[in-house]
C-alpha cells in the first residue's frame, strides 16, 4: 500500500482547539465522495484522535454543500492489491470500529447528501444534527451489493425494522425531517451555518461537563447496544463478500456494460 501524499493528507482534515477537535471531510467538489484515499486519511485522523485523552469532544463536518456522498461509485468492486473481498472489507472495518471507542462523544453535522459508509459511520457515532435540506440514503442495492458498516443494525435499533428494510432494500431518499421524525438526527436547524454553530456549541456543552461522568454515561449508552451492532458488521462483511464473488453480481455488472436487461439467477 503506498503511502499517502500531501494531496491526500488535505481529503480529510483535523483541527484541535483545547479540549474540542473537528473532523472535517474535504472533497467538496464531489460531495466528498469517499475515495480509497480518502478513507486511508480518514482512519489516519481517527487513529490520531483516538489517541487523545484530553479530548472532550467531537465534531465531525464537511466541506461544501453535503456531509459525503458516500462511496466513489467508480471504486465499487475495485481491487488494486492481490487481497480478497473479505479481507479488504474487515480491513476497512478495523478503523471504522474505532468510532465505538472514541475517548469522547462524536457530534455529526449532517448536510446536502449523506450517502451509503459516510450515512452509516454518521449512525455509529454518538450524535446527528441535520440542516433541512439534507437527504440520507443506503443506495448500496441500486450498485449490486449491500450496506457493511453497521448502519442497518444502527437504523434497526432506532427505528425498528420497517424503517430498516425501506432504505436499504429501496435506496430511497429520507428527508432530514423524516431523519428527525425516527430519532435518527436529534436536531434539525434552519441552514448550514447554523448546522456549524450548533454543534459547535454541543460540543463546548459537552465538553464543560465533568470528564468522567460523560465517559460513564457513553459506557452505559455503548452497553445498550454497541455489542449488536459489532455483531452485525461481522455478519455484513462475510455476506458482502459472497455478493461480490456471486453470479448476480457479476450479471449486473455485465448487462450494464453491454446496455441490456440483466437475467438474474439467484445466486
Amino acid at each position: 500500500m503506498s503511502a499517502l501524499t500531501e494531496e491526500d493528507r488535505r481529503l480529510v482534515t483535523l483541527e484541535v482547539d483545547g479540549p474540542v477537535a473537528v473532523i472535517t471531510n474535504n472533497r467538496p467538489e464531489k460531495h466528498n465522495a469517499m475515495s480509497d484515499q480518502m478513507d486511508r486519511r480518514l482512519f489516519e485522523v481517527l487513529a490520531e484522535v483516538h489517541e487523545m485523552p484530553e479530548l472532550r469532544a467531537i465534531v465531525w463536518r464537511g466541506e461544501g454543500k453535503s456531509f459525503s456522498s458516500g462511496r466513489d461509485t467508480t471504486q465499487i468492486g475495485v481491487r488494486t492489491e492481490d487481497i480478497s473481498d473479505l479481507e479488504f472489507i474487515e480491513r476497512g472495518h478495523r478503523p471504522t470500529q474505532m468510532l465505538f471507542t472514541m475517548p469522547c462523544p462524536i457530534i455529526c453535522a449532517l448536510k446536502g447528501w449523506v450517502i451509503g459508509g459516510a450515512f452509516e459511520r454518521a449512525l455509529l457515532c454518538d450524535i446527528r444534527v441535520a440542516s433541512v435540506g439534507a437527504r440520507m440514503m443506503l443506495p448500496e442495492v441500486v450498485h449490486g451489493v449491500i450496506p457493511d458498516t453497521g448502519g442497518v443494525a444502527r437504523l434497526f435499533q432506532m427505528a425498528g425494522h420497517g424503517l430498516a428494510a425501506d432504505l436499504a432494500l429501496t435506496g430511497r431518499v429520507m428527508s432530514a425531517e423524516e431523519a428527525l421524525g425516527h430519532g435518527i438526527v436529534s436536531r434539525l436547524v434552519a441552514d448550514d451555518a447554523e448546522l456549524e454553530t450548533v454543534t459547535m456549541e454541543i460540543a463546548h456543552t459537552i465538553a464543560k461537563a465533568p470528564a468522567f461522568t460523560v465517559k460513564m454515561a457513553r459506557r452505559t449508552l455503548h452497553s445498550l447496544g454497541a455489542a449488536e451492532v459489532q455483531r452485525s458488521i461481522a455478519e455484513e462483511a462475510i455476506a458482502q463478500s459472497m455478493v461480490f464473488a456471486s453470479d448476480d453480481y457479476a450479471e449486473m455488472k455485465a448487462a450494464r456494460t453491454a446496455d441490456r436487461p440483466p437475467v438474474y439467477r439467484r445466486r
